[in-house]
């Protein structure tokens, strides 16, 4: 019995002996060949050394291609691979090889089964890692795995590059990640919260602080990284409001607290959760979505709090946001008594006092003067103070995507990367464009975003035999801070829950768009059930 039944429901690989009818020529490893030609030696001279090699032989090659499997498990989970296609491709990996295996993945581990006809027994592994996106690694991954499946190299051979792969180094040092969270910070902070020139060095600043942050003492002090993401968040909040409580009014809260953290956001986490629930994977992407809005909801949180501590200690800074607020409400209630001190409400009640609660409202609202994007900017402030004119997005968001793409850790010198930027920049122009036509609808306007994102990625992999997940990440992780930007800016007019609210708005959009695109593009030819390492 093979695997070849495990789970009707799976999507196939490409690669996958179901689809192509190929099988491999050499299951065994070639550095096996010498001990199994010993197979063929004379039986009568060579009795006893013919039956210990043999069974070396056998159990060797096996043991061999159930190790590549569970290196192929390890190296899908520490790189970031899409979490519901993960089953479906190790289940690929055991057919082409021969080997019977059952393969069951739950947030963080990856149970492994392997089973002997012959013996009537199986053996169960636990593989546990935790890990984050690394593009470049896994497209190596993934071409280890095409390797293997297309009979160019052995298992063996495989899994020590597997295991090489695994130990290496990060491709960049502390220090490049921190520059790059400091860039990546001060441009989004210009392209989705409307920061100004001013803006954006203080909410690089605050990213690069965090991004220390967890490189120095998080990543050392298990106690403290159960409250780093609050602690960082209220430290940026209070310098955000204390910079923007200045009389000249010359700094954002908004732009500058929702940058500064962009770098902690789960975009991806709740972006993988829902593609799992979309693929009726209940148990992983309900564990994911709910850790993922707590998480939303602590950043909220410390956001909150950063913002209330600085307005603890100034108080002129608390009244005057009070009045502000206060002059923006169309109508105000107050329960309390009426008491007239002149006859000019001698008619109401025959003079007498009114208990009861009272509603006034104004005739003339507040208008929202020189207010863009949450910020204020009046005419009479100096362009550094003023948002970006609109051609200077054609030159920033290349530079966002070439940098995301990097912060994500994608080698520079490659065909990916240029593919990745196009995909990314298209995708920040769909939702440009649906958003000038469709108002207050950050879901509609991410799926659209998505669904160019998605149509473009998979004709790349299905025409130029790319892989589509890492050509496709960037684009879609713009669309997360883009999609917020809409909703209100990550502070969300200061309610933790709305931002849990805003990020599945924005999700469920990208999770629509790219199943729609995913759909479009494999529904013709030959290959319809291709679409493995995409989305």
């Amino acid at each position: 019995m093979d695997s070849f039944a495990s789970n009707g429901s799976q999507v196939l690989d490409p690669d996958d002996p179901t689809v192509t009818g190929e099988r491999k020529n050499t299951l065994d490893d070639p550095e096996d060949v010498e001990r199994a030609c010993l197979k063929q030696m004379n039986y009568k001279a060579r009795r006893k050394l013919q039956q210990r090699v043999r069974i070396e032989f056998n159990i060797t090659s096996v043991i061999n291609r159930q190790k590549f499997l569970m290196r192929l498990a390890k190296a899908l989970m520490t790189f970031g691979a899409p979490s519901h296609r993960i089953e479906s491709q190790l289940l690929s990996a055991a057919r082409i090889l021969e080997v019977d295996a059952e393969f069951i993945h739950i947030p963080g581990v990856i149970i492994c089964s392997f089973g002997d006809q012959e013996t009537k027994t199986s053996e169960m592994h636990f593989v546990k890692c935790g890990g984050r996106l690394a593009l470049g690694s896994l497209h190596e991954v993934h071409q280890i795995y095409r390797q293997v499946v297309h009979d160019e190299i052995s298992a063996r051979r495989a899994t020590a590059k597997l295991e090489a792969l695994i130990a290496a180094k990060p491709l960049y040092g502390s220090f490049t990640r921190c520059t790059l969270a400091f860039c990546l910070s001060a441009l989004i902070c210009v392209l989705a919260f409307g920061g100004s020139f001013v803006d954006m060095w203080i909410a690089g600043l605050g990213a690069t602080f965090l991004c220390l942050m967890q490189i120095c003492v998080a990543t050392k002090s298990q106690l403290y990284a159960n409250v780093f993401e609050i602690s960082v968040t209220i430290v940026i909040s209070f310098a955000a409001r204390g910079l923007s409580s200045i009389r000249s009014q010359i700094f954002c809260y908004t732009a500058i607290s929702s940058a500064g953290i962009v770098g902690i956001l789960p975009g991806y986490l709740i972006l993988s959760s829902s593609l799992e629930l979309a693929s009726k994977n209940i148990v992983c992407g309900s564990v994911k979505m709910v850790y993922a809005l707590i998480y939303t909801l602590f950043l909220g949180f410390g956001l909150q709090i950063g913002s209330d501590l600085y307005l603890l200690f100034d108080q002129g800074a608390r009244r005057d946001l009070a009045a502000l607020a206060a002059r923006m409400m169309t109508s105000a209630t107050i329960t309390g008594t009426f008491v007239s001190d002149n006859g000019t409400f001698a008619n109401i009640n025959h003079g007498d006092p009114l208990e009861g609660t009272f509603t006034f409202v104004s005739g003339a609202p507040y208008i929202r003067e020189h207010i863009i994007d949450g910020c204020y900017r009046p005419p009479t402030f100096p362009w550094y103070l003023q948002p970006f004119p609109w051609w200077t997005q054609f030159i920033i968001v290349p530079i966002f995507s070439i940098l995301s793409s990097l912060a994500n850790l994608q080698p520079f010198w490659t065909v990916e990367l240029v593919v990745m930027v196009v995909i990314s920049c298209v995708s920040y122009a769909a939702n440009k464009v649906a958003n000038h036509f469709i108002f207050n609808r950050s879901d509609v306007v991410s799926a659209i975003g998505a669904f160019a994102v998605g149509l473009l990625g998979n004709i790349y992999s299905r025409k130029m035999g790319g892989t589509a997940f890492t050509s496709m990440v960037t684009g879609v992780l713009f669309l997360v801070p883009s999609g917020l930007s809409q909703a209100g800016g990550i502070t969300a007019q200061g309610n933790g829950i709305d931002i849990g609210g805003a990020m599945i708005a924005v999700t469920i959009g990208i999770t629509v768009g790219l199943f729609m695109s995913q759909a479009l593009v494999y529904m013709f030819g030959s290959r319809k059930n291709a679409a493995i390492f995409s989305f």
